[in-house]
């Protein structure tokens, strides 16, 4: 399910209502001059885009920067594949845990600092509506999603660098800068953002209009960010959280777990929020080459997928072969787990230009498939794949860990068995009872190729244990140590350094081991 691409929705300044589905895909990547009044147009404007920036993800800034992949690049799911050691080097040096600020993605740094300034402009027209007293509920609305969307691109910064620059108002003093702050105050950033966003009667637990964040969206950040923090006391907390979801039955499992990644099930039952993306044709504004600031395609299909690949079914299309799946990967599952077969693709026998680091498995769920990039345009950026950023399984999940293992009390009546059953028994397996290991093997197997599992291992206190290995391939191998005070975060880009060197307060400090 697609929606439709209205681009008038901001070149007329519409409101929401009867305007629905123009919304999440009107483009807009200039800013007017925020702190002025704001008219509900005005504000719509300026929230779509801050939308936008969640379409951004695959490439942009000329950089090659999809979460997902740059997250499982550091974990022991993935290899980096591509043409050579050399092909998009810096991504064997995340890897590798041998990255250096002159070569940290840059991507990741300019997308969600930019997505922070167009929230930031969309809270501060919230604060400065006019001809909005009549509808105080959609202008709560309006605020709550600018308020997750800033938490959401600030989390992601957060895990990636760690201690990061940040503020909420226009940086409009000479020198333009804000002072950086620790990883913990950051923490502290993103939990006030999502107390908003997570207000009760802010946001509904769906929205009406598929692709708009709603209350779910922001409990489950709120729990994520809780977890990966490892902040005991409020455990509590994201376990009803959690068990608000659930009670709600507003979510349940899709039972084709194969299925749920096609086109025609994006924004199914499963689905808590997602990206919108859309093909060239539809969305009109294509993705290019010499500008990735703009469109609505995604370029991960086309990154993952093997060099040309001949499929006999006729169902996948040849990619760059890129980010290849280990093959102790393939053999984890149990026996009859359905999620194999539909997270990693076996092409083993199938003929395709293997590349550096081929394994014959490759990743499935985002997997370029024929038909969802019609031309016109560069067709390998403007894949319309819809990325799951949360779904109802990391619920049942992360309520089963949190009072099955972490120590929150039950709520609701909710028993973290009957959470861990739901998700192995869609997988057609049978109960094992919920402890520490168990769920750190449901989570790789459910959220294979997702980008979840480094962040897992981090959190759990396994990366040094599982991430230092020498690993021996076809005419290639490496040796790789994970230093715990070092790589959990990438270094700051250099030229970010550069560009405050000497302005005293504002001046960055890089991360420790770089």
């Amino acid at each position: 399910m697609k929606i439709s691409n209205i681009l008038a929705a901001i070149a007329i300044a519409t409101v929401l209502t009867g305007c629905g589905d123009k919304f999440l895909t009107a483009h807009s990547t200039g800013q007017a001059e925020a702190g002025g009044e704001a008219t509900e147009g005005a504000i719509v404007s300026y929230l779509a885009s801050a939308y936008q920036i969640l379409l951004f993800d695959s490439y942009a800034n000329q950089n090659y920067n999809a979460v997902f992949l740059l997250s499982d690049l550091r974990s022991d799911d993935i290899y980096k594949g591509g043409g050579d050691a050399s092909d998009q080097a810096f991504m064997g040096q995340m890897a590798t845990f041998t990255i250096s600020a002159n070569t940290s993605p840059t991507g990741l740094w300019s997308i969600y600092f930019t997505g922070i300034q167009r929230c930031n402009n969309t809270i501060i027209a919230c604060q400065n509506a006019v001809g909005m007293e009549a509808a105080p509920e959609r202008l709560a609305r309006y605020n709550a999603e600018a308020h997750f969307l800033r938490a959401y691109y600030t989390h992601l910064l957060w895990k990636y660098y760690g201690n990061i620059p940040y503020f909420e108002e226009p940086l409009s003093v000479d020198p333009y800068m804000t002072r950086q702050m620790t990883a913990d105050e950051v923490y502290g950033e993103i939990l006030e953002d999502l107390e908003v966003a997570a207000k009760e009667g802010a946001l509904q637990m769906t929205s009406a209009e598929v692709g708009r964040v709603n209350r779910a969206a922001a409990l489950m950040l709120r729990a994520r960010v809780i977890m990966y923090q490892k902040d005991q006391a409020r455990y509590a907390q994201a376990a009803s959280d959690m068990a608000a979801i659930i009670s709600s039955g507003a979510y349940q499992l899709f039972p084709d777990f194969d299925a749920m990644w096609l086109e025609e099930n994006e924004f199914c039952s499963e689905s808590i929020f997602e990206t919108n993306q859309l093909d060239a044709p539809t969305g009109g504004d294509q993705k290019d080459w010499g500008s990735g600031w703009h469109g609505y395609g995604t370029n991960l299909p086309a990154f993952i997928s093997p060099n040309g690949l001949e499929d006999p079914s006729g169902v996948f299309k040849g990619g760059w072969g890129f980010g290849p799946v280990r093959a102790e990967c393939w053999d984890m599952f149990e026996a009859g787990d359905v999620r194999r077969d539909a997270s990693i693709l076996d092409w083993r026998g199938v003929k395709y230009n293997p590349r550096y680091q081929d394994t014959g498995f490759f990743q499935k769920k985002y997997a370029a498939r024929e038909g969802y990039n019609p031309p016109p345009g560069d067709q390998d950026l403007n894949y319309d794949n819809n990325l799951r950023l949360f779904r109802y399984a990391e619920t049942l999940l992360n309520y089963a860990e949190l009072v099955g293992v972490l120590g929150a009390s039950p709520v609701s009546g909710i028993s973290a068995q009957e959470c861990m059953d739901a998700v192995r028994n869609r997988a057609g397996l049978g109960s094992v009872p919920v402890s520490a290991e168990s769920i750190k093997a449901e989570r790789r197997y459910e959220f294979f190729g997702e980008g979840m599992r480094f962040w897992d291992l981090i959190r759990w206190g396994d990366a040094e244990r599982v991430l230092t290995e020498t690993v021996n391939g076809n005419g290639w191998s490496y040796t790789r140590k994970f230093d715990p005070a070092k790589d959990k975060y990438l270094p700051i880009p250099q030229h970010e350094m550069d560009n405050t060197k000497g302005f005293g307060e504002f001046e960055l400090k890089q991360n420790n081991g770089y």
